[in-house]
């Protein structure tokens, strides 16, 4: 099996994310993309869209830019890059985008290719776990971690990325990102 454009896309990554903290956790931000890589492995051997998922969050919370992941992987990974990577919207904080930036999101991935859904999944199934542990050490003051901190607002997300990730029900991450947000907001 030829890894090298995986291999090379998790040593970019590392490089990109070096230093930076995964949100109050404590542990190194690279920790997330390896472990979207895993849950992406569990749906495709793909190794672009293993590449992909390593690479999701480099232009969203790093100075790299879709032209510099082209540059290094090519059109195929920065498109699904891109995909995952929120619109930001000019004049408004991240706060006062928060809803309008989540609203874009699931209306793309609701249409998306199931190649940029699995990659999307790897994420937000990563994302609800590290919620679900918080959850269940400090209970409601887990949402005091967001710039968002209204538990019916994050409800309201991961049930619509549920909807529109719904293709890929019957994969092992799928039905574990849907059985944790219930464990997380209740059925």
């Amino acid at each position: 099996m030829d890894t090298s454009i995986l291999d090379k896309a998790i040593v970019f990554a590392v490089k990109a994310h070096q230093g930076a903290e995964r949100k109050g956790k404590g542990f190194p931000y690279i920790v997330h993309p390896m472990e979207a890589v895993s849950i992406a492995a569990t749906m495709t051997s793909d190794q672009e869209l293993l590449a992909a998922a390593a690479l999701h969050d480099t232009v969203e919370d790093t100075a790299v830019t879709l032209k510099d992941v082209e540059r290094e992987f090519g059109k195929r990974i920065a498109e699904l890059v891109e995909a995952e990577s929120d619109i930001e919207f000019e004049g408004k904080s991240r706060q006062e985008s928060w809803r309008l930036r989540k609203e874009e999101a699931i209306e793309r991935l609701s249409s998306a290719t199931n190649e940029v859904k699995i990659v999307a999944l790897a994420d937000k199934l990563s994302n609800i776990r590290a919620i679900y542990r918080d959850y269940q050490a400090i209970g409601d003051k887990v949402w005091d971690l967001f710039c968002v901190k209204d538990k019916v607002s994050h409800e309201w997300h991961f049930r619509g990325l549920a909807r529109a990730l719904a293709s890929l029900k019957g994969t092992f991450a799928y039905d574990e990102f849907a059985e944790t947000i219930n464990k997380v907001f209740g059925k």
